[in-house]
């Protein structure tokens, strides 16, 4: 029989000044130094692989255990209750796919994050249609698995959150007008959410995923002219460009507007942009599965997988997204 346990790095979870020989109790939901945990559970059947991904995901307040095959993570999530599910595609036993499934079928609104590597591209495509959260490429996890459990995490906890009116108001019409600053984004993806109560857990996750990745587009991309294919030849370059077009002119005064039109039955995102542009016909198709292994085209991806109907107008600096309710 299997023993299980949690991978808890007490000496960067330990409290200043603490004794080292603090215990912290795996399955409790803050660690002796009042961090928030967040439980992460990787489930891979190859042990380098196992290895390589905890050690990737060592960060203050995470803690990690591991499965081998899609069966084992089951019973796992039944006992400990994880905040997040990272999966290999390709295991033994029950794949990735089938452990996609399960969980939607008994724990609905659990995100899920997938490890893609080659030959497992059409077995991803479908677990994403099938409710998984987001990606990382197996040949990109050093720079992309820590950024995108971040992002799907937050996006999860936004779910239980109760807006606050007062840091961020509701406008009337649902009309934003927001500026390319990355805090913007949460707050207007929590006022949505807490809109679509009536909405599945599954269905909000996805719609907030598809915004999410829409307005990063808008601002980088579309208002501060970053070409996406910097990210994979310089990441730091990349990042460093942004920060200093924030505040460079005409690329600060631009703004993102969001008109978003929803019933309990559907929901209508129109996002634009105030950059040149581009020619919408020279996109890559995203939902091909070779494109999965591009990082630079993973925002299209999830949103043309996440959303119904989503089309770009003429000039190339507006996207509309609109999801029916399942």
């Amino acid at each position: 029989m299997a023993t299980f346990g949690w991978k808890i790095r007490l000496a960067s979870l330990a409290p200043l000044g603490g004794s080292r020989n603090n215990k912290t109790n795996p399955f409790q939901r803050t660690d002796l130094s009042g961090i928030t945990l967040s439980r992460i559970l990787v489930v891979e059947d190859s042990p380098v692989d196992q290895m390589l991904v905890q050690r990737l995901l060592v960060k203050p307040g995470w803690v990690t255990q591991v499965a081998n095959h899609g069966r084992e993570a089951l019973d796992l999530i039944n006992k400990v209750k994880p905040d997040i599910v990272i999966t290999d595609m390709q295991m033994p036993v029950m794949n990735g796919l089938e452990l996609v499934r399960e969980i939607r079928k008994i724990h609905p609104s659990l995100p899920i994050v997938l490890i893609t590597a080659k030959g497992s591209e059409d077995t991803a495509v479908e677990a994403l249609r099938c409710g998984a959260t987001s990606y990382s490429p197996k040949t990109m996890l050093n720079s992309d698995l820590v950024r995108t459990v971040e992002q799907v995490l937050e996006m999860a906890r936004r779910m239980d959150y109760t807006h606050d009116a007062r840091f961020f108001p509701a406008p009337d019409a649902r009309v934003f007008v927001i500026d390319n600053k990355l805090s913007k984004i949460g707050p207007l993806i929590e006022n949505l959410q807490n809109n679509l109560p009536d909405w599945s857990n599954r269905d909000r996750l996805q719609i907030g995923m598809a915004l999410d990745e829409a307005l990063v587009n808008a601002m980088h991309h579309g208002n501060l002219e970053i070409d996406s294919e910097l990210k994979l030849e310089d990441e730091t370059n990349y990042y460093d460009l942004i920060d200093q077009r924030l505040d460079q002119t005409p690329y600060k005064e631009r703004r993102v507007r969001v008109e978003i039109e929803f019933s309990d039955q559907h929901i209508c995102i129109q996002i634009s942009d105030e950059g040149p542009g581009f020619d919408p016909t020279g996109i890559p198709d995203p939902t091909t599965p070779e494109n999965l292994h591009r990082i630079c085209g993973r925002g299209l991806f999830l949103i043309r997988n996440f959303m119904d109907q989503v089309a770009h107008n003429a000039e190339g600096n507006q996207i509309t997204m609109t999801k029916l309710r399942k």
